[in-house]
């Protein structure tokens, strides 16, 4: 999971245990943390990884591995009971889009997705040992800019915690659901998303509060499971953050598979009573279910790290203060990750963390450019995007011109059954440089990369387009959609 185009060549007087090598302690076990390690040991650090919870963090064991295959299944599920207008059909004849035969045995998918994240966890752990990184089971705090205390079972000692001395120290502790009084998680009925994967049994009904991301993907995902799924949402729609048309083609899709979303309504509290829990909303109506998702947010997970005690600030809501090469305001201490705050994807912790260690090992480095970064929404449609939004454009932040192009016109998606879904870019007025873009459609995180890759390396529309595609493809409505803007010179 490592990047080796990014690393530049190990300097041999920094050779690991010689007097020049510099120590390295790095606190959390995510992303961020060990691709950061990774990095040092190319270049000859003394590496120490601090980690309490299971190396990978959340992103691994479990947030971005396990909901991802949970979706995988799903998906597979949702491809072959929407294959009736295909022409294919059950042993006995029917639709497959109303068999009840197909059903989803959630027990034996969540015991999947636990062993690949499992699995997932193991192979880093190896790929650290390979490389020399040390790793100690506990809690990291810092005692000093240069010190962290490591507390643990495995690791404490008859003369108490072990000290870490630092010439370089990287904090990557994540962050954690947020959870709320009113909404006492108890791990059965009302979950966090940690805690879906223990269930052995699909809901009769589940209630998702929240309709950011994390409550979007997974109520794509259980209702393409057979689950009963509502969305309370506390705005007027699904995905606020996210494209209004590609949020407009995603609540259109939850109609026609039966998710109910409650647009404008907010959970006051969530009561349990036995199988049975009850979403009031601070309009008095009352929503019965079976479990109940909280899936209203993360908080960073700063505390008890001697942020304060080394100097080290924070922003209001928590997050460690970093800059565009995750340096904190104490030299020698950078941070990676979701404790930043900076963009909640594994993908900028992971990079966040590369573009420290080469800085702080003395690499010139380029800083990091949340414009370049491609980030999805893992719903059936899939939404993608990068760069410039069009809503930005309108607002006036940004100059720039918008094309759209709707899937239904491309032969792949018609021949694949795909009826929903655009393809959008966003180029520079005068120039036509690729600003940003946006895919609505199965596999769009795939699909953005070519966009990516416009935006980061400043291609134009032109030159978009004049690259080969297959035929037929859906990739091929990406060139399309970049003949449409007016030839620059």
């Amino acid at each position: 999971m490592t990047d080796p185009s990014f690393s530049l060549p190990a300097d041999p007087s920094r050779r690991r245990g010689s007097p020049a090598a510099p120590a390295v302690v790095i606190v959390g076990g995510g992303p961020g943390g060990y691709e950061s390690a990774l990095v040092a040991a190319r270049h000859g650090a003394d590496v120490h990884l601090v980690d309490a919870d299971g190396i990978g963090g959340a992103a691994v064991l479990t947030d971005v591995v396990p909901s991802k295959t949970l979706i995988a299944t799903a998906e597979v599920l949702d491809q072959v009971r929407g294959s009736g207008d295909l022409g294919l059909r059950t042993t006995r004849g029917d639709d497959p889009d109303t068999d009840p035969s197909l059903r989803a045995d959630l027990g034996a998918v969540n015991a999947r997705v636990r062993a690949l994240a499992a699995a997932q966890s193991a192979d880093i752990a190896r790929s650290l040992a390979e490389a020399g990184v040390t790793v100690h089971r506990g809690h990291g705090r810092l005692t000093a800019p240069d010190r962290v205390e490591v507390h643990g079972v495995e690791v404490q000692g008859a003369d108490g915690p072990r000290s870490l001395r630092a010439d370089v120290v990287l904090l990557a502790t994540g962050a954690r659901p947020r959870e709320l009084p009113s909404a006492p998680v108890d791990g059965e009925r009302v979950l966090t998303w940690t805690q879906l994967y223990s269930l052995d049994a699909l809901p009769e009904h589940l209630v998702v509060v929240g309709s950011g991301v994390t409550g979007a993907e997974f109520a794509s995902a259980y209702r393409a499971l057979g689950c009963r799924v509502t969305l309370v949402s506390s705005r007027d729609r699904v995905l606020p953050g996210t494209d209004r048309e590609a949020a407009d083609v995603l609540e259109r899709a939850f109609a026609r598979r039966g998710v109910v979303v409650r647009s404008r309504s907010r959970a006051d509290r969530v009561v349990r009573d036995g199988d049975t829990v009850r979403v009031v909303l601070t309009s008095g109506e009352e929503i019965l279910a079976s479990h109940v998702l909280m899936a209203v947010g993360a908080v960073p997970a700063t505390e008890g790290l001697g942020l304060d005690e080394a100097g080290v600030r924070r922003t209001a809501s928590g997050h460690v203060e970093v800059d565009r090469v995750s340096r904190t305001n104490v030299g020698g201490i950078y941070a990676a990750g979701d404790c930043t705050g900076v963009l909640p994807l594994a993908s900028v912790a992971a990079m966040q963390g590369r573009i420290a260690m080469h800085h702080a090992l003395g690499d010139a480095v380029a800083p990091l450019l949340t414009r370049q970064v491609a980030q999805a929404v893992f719903t059936a449609p899939e939404i993608a995007s990068v760069g410039v939004s069009e809503a930005e454009v309108e607002a006036g932040e940004v100059a720039g011109e918008t094309r759209l192009l709707a899937l239904a016109t491309n032969p792949r998606a018609k021949m694949q059954g795909i009826e929903e879904g655009f393809v959008r870019i966003v180029v520079a007025p005068g120039a036509g440089t690729v600003l940003g873009g946006v895919v609505v459609s199965p596999r769009a995180s795939e699909l953005i990369h070519p966009l990516a890759l416009a935006v980061t390396h400043r291609l134009t529309a032109d030159e978009l387009a004049a690259a080969f595609t297959v035929y037929p493809s859906v990739s091929g409505s990406l060139a399309e959609v970049a003949r449409r803007v007016p030839q620059h010179t």
